[in-house]
């Protein structure tokens, strides 16, 4: 299967009480397309693009990319698309 498109939607959660960050995230290989694949990267420490970079990490794993560089990713042709919901807070215990 040839990677088209990667769609990342990651949610990063901040714990007051402890000043963390954390992340997860569903990752879509070709959207909509024959051959559609998801993971789910779960909850897991980490701020700013790091549930980007998991995503891209886990995909090189997979073997359906062979870089984690966006440009390099976008000049074999795949289109990537990239979103997160920020600051959704962690409820206290």
């Amino acid at each position: 299967m040839k990677t088209k498109t990667i769609d990342i939607q990651a949610k990063e959660y901040f714990d007051k009480v402890n000043g963390n960050s954390y992340f997860s995230a569903l990752v879509t290989v070709n959207l909509m397309m024959k051959g559609e694949k998801s993971f789910k990267l779960p909850f897991q420490y980490g701020y700013d693009r790091a549930g980007e970079q998991a995503a891209k990490d886990l995909l090189l794993k997979e073997g359906l990319i062979n870089t984690v560089s966006n440009m390099e990713l976008r000049e074999q042709g795949i289109v990537i698309r990239a979103n997160k919901k920020e600051n959704r807070g962690v409820e206290e215990k």
